[in-house]
Order: structure tokens, then C-alpha cells, then sequence
């Protein structure tokens, strides 16, 4: 019997996810499309493999026996696809989170090693870039990672950013040197998007008791910066190092007390492309070189825990060891701040 990779990529998804909808949309196709290759692939094997639920679905007895050996077999595909890649042609990375412009940490990195050959994907979010990592579309991800992930993929947090408050210059708090979460309380959270897709403002606000919101489209940095400033109980959050256009009426306001902190990790397949082992250990050196891991408990925080590797010398592949909490430095904040 045949299998096609692309219905069992899909019962895995919807393994993994326990949903279709959710499964339907990491994969970036249509949830009757998933629907119909589960089906086929139900219609192949001869068995049903779900039990469709109100709320979800669940795995029969037949699914959960399917469940491991899916595995492999994608796997084994996967590994099958590159080995006959060119082993010289360019590293193709997605990166998301581009209101936060990740490029600036990976043309950091591909700056410093003259070994770097990187191509650019077309990623919008991480389910997106987890799906082409996962159809052998790209080689590694980059942005803000939050589990669960699809079995196949490892990450690495390689670079926690301190952000800052932004304001409208009529804000009542525009003119404070530096402020505290707890200080946006009474403020309107302006988000590029609905507020539930945006893991990390959803966090800040839920943790800090900021209550209300306002919603919008993410058309640019511009245009969320023209939105902020359009309000003046209006605030959002941007890594404190982003370049800002020149646009009136702003003023960027560092966060202590915490300092809250965005996550930035490399994602990769664990067939990796010949450079992923160069590419993990060039932004292990960056990540030692400017102290981008430096954590104090209490003193900064994080929405939740990520695991920080112990030593820079873990090998791609590795599960980073331990959690934030050791007794390391605060992080270093820009000096234009």
C-alpha cells in the first residue's frame, strides 16, 4: 500500500492539535481540505482514524496504533527529500513577528559570518513558517516561538530583547523617564490585529490587569505608529532597538519593574539543511558576544518559561537544559536609551 505524505502530514497535525480547524490552519489550508485528506487517507488504511467530538476530535484505537509509525514515515520522507538537495545552494529562512523587524537579529548574525548563504521565505506568522518548514519549503524559521510544536521540529532561543513602552506625546504618562507595567494599567492597549492572535501583548496585558484594548490592521510600522499617536490613551509595546520613522508625536518610554522581555528563537527541521549547523552556532556566538540571554527573575519578565541553554556550545538539535531563574545578569539595554 501507497501512502500519501500529505495525508499523513495532515493526520499528524491533527493528531498532535486535537482540532481540525487549528490543524487545518498551521498547515495554511482550508479545513474541508484537511477534512478530505484525513479522509482519504481513512479511505486508504481502511480504519477510522478519528472520533470527531463537539469541541474537537480524538484518536480511535486504530489513530493511536497509526500515531508512532506516522511518525517515522514522515520522517524517513522528510530525510528522503534532503538528501538529494543541493548541498551548496542558500539556507532559506522565514522570519515573523515583522511589526518587530526580526531581519535587524538575522543580518546581525549573517553580517558577522562570512559563511552565511540565506535566502528569505515568505512566512506571516508562526503557523505559517512551521507548515513550510514542515513541506520542506524553507530550512529554519525565526521569530517568537510558543509551543506546541509539530513533532520533527527543534528550537533554540537564541536572543531575549528588552521592549519599551510607546506613546502618543499627549499621553499622560508621555513625559515619565521610565515607567512600569503596573503604570499602563489605566491605558488602552493598541494591537495590530486581534488582541487573542498576538501571544505576547495577550500575555502582557492579561499579567499586568491592562484591561482595555483597541484593535486595528497591521499596515506597516507607520501606520501603527500613526494609530498609537492618534490616541492619547493609547499605548503599545516595541523591542526598545527598532528603528522608528520619523513620526511626530511619539515617545518611546523603557519598561523596569519588570522589564519585560520578547523571546526570539531559530526553528528548524530535524533533517537541517548542511548550513543549520553553522547557522545555530553563529547565533550562539552573537547571543554570548552582546549578552542576548541575560535573565534576571524578578527583575525582567517573560510571558512564559523558555528554556535558556546552560552552555553555548549545545549542538543543534539539543534540548536547551534549563528553564530562566539562575542567578545571571540583568540585560543590557540600548545606550540610545
Amino acid at each position: 500500500m501507497d501512502l500519501d505524505m500529505a495525508q499523513v502530514r495532515a493526520f499528524l497535525f491533527a493528531a498532535e492539535r486535537r482540532h481540525f480547524g487549528r490543524a487545518a490552519e498551521e498547515l495554511s489550508i482550508s479545513q474541508q481540505a484537511l477534512s478530505k485528506r484525513i479522509a482519504g487517507l481513512e479511505s486508504r488504511l481502511g480504519a477510522r482514524l478519528f472520533d470527531r467530538l463537539g469541541h474537537g476530535v480524538r484518536l480511535t484505537e486504530a489513530g493511536q496504533r497509526f500515531l508512532g509509525p506516522a511518525r517515522q514515515a514522515l520522517a524517513a520522507a522528510n530525510l528522503a527529500v534532503a538528501a538529494v538537495r543541493d548541498p551548496h545552494r542558500p539556507l532559506r529562512i522565514d522570519v515573523w513577528g515583522h511589526l518587530y523587524a526580526p531581519m535587524r537579529t538575522v543580518a546581525h548574525v549573517a553580517a558577522r559570518s562570512g559563511e552565511l548563504r540565506l535566502e528569505l521565505g515568505h512566512a506571516r506568522d508562526q503557523p505559517s513558517a512551521t507548515a513550510a518548514l514542515l513541506r520542506g519549503d524553507v530550512d529554519a524559521a525565526f521569530g517568537r516561538v510558543h509551543p506546541p510544536l509539530p513533532v520533527g521540529l527543534t528550537h533554540r532561543l537564541v536572543r531575549l530583547e528588552p521592549v519599551d513602552a510607546i506613546l502618543g506625546a499627549d499621553h499622560p504618562l508621555a513625559a515619565e523617564p521610565v515607567l512600569r507595567p503596573e503604570q499602563l494599567r489605566g491605558s488602552v492597549l493598541w494591537t495590530p490585529g486581534a488582541l487573542d492572535r498576538l501571544d505576547f501583548l495577550r500575555h502582557f496585558a492579561a499579567h499586568f490587569g491592562v484591561r482595555d484594548h483597541a484593535e486595528g490592521t497591521n499596515l506597516g510600522l507607520e501606520h501603527f505608529l500613526a494609530e498609537v499617536a492618534a490616541d492619547p490613551r493609547r499605548f503599545s509595546l516595541l523591542p526598545a532597538d527598532v528603528p522608528l520613522p520619523d513620526t511626530p508625536g511619539i515617545r518611546l518610554v523603557p519598561l523596569e519593574d519588570p522589564t519585560p522581555l520578547y523571546a526570539w528563537s531559530l526553528l528548524w527541521p530535524s533533517y537541517g539543511h548542511p548550513l543549520m549547523d553553522t547557522v545555530v552556532s553563529a547565533f550562539v556566538a552573537e547571543a554570548e558576544r552582546n549578552r542576548w540571554l541575560e535573565y534576571t527573575p524578578g527583575r525582567d519578565w517573560l510571558p512564559e518559561p523558555h528554556p535558556v541553554p546552560e552552555s553555548t556550545a549545545t549542538a543543534p538539535g539539543s534540548t536547551p537544559a534549563r528553564a530562566p531563574g539562575g542567578p545571571v545578569a540583568a540585560p543590557v539595554r540600548s545606550p540610545s536609551r
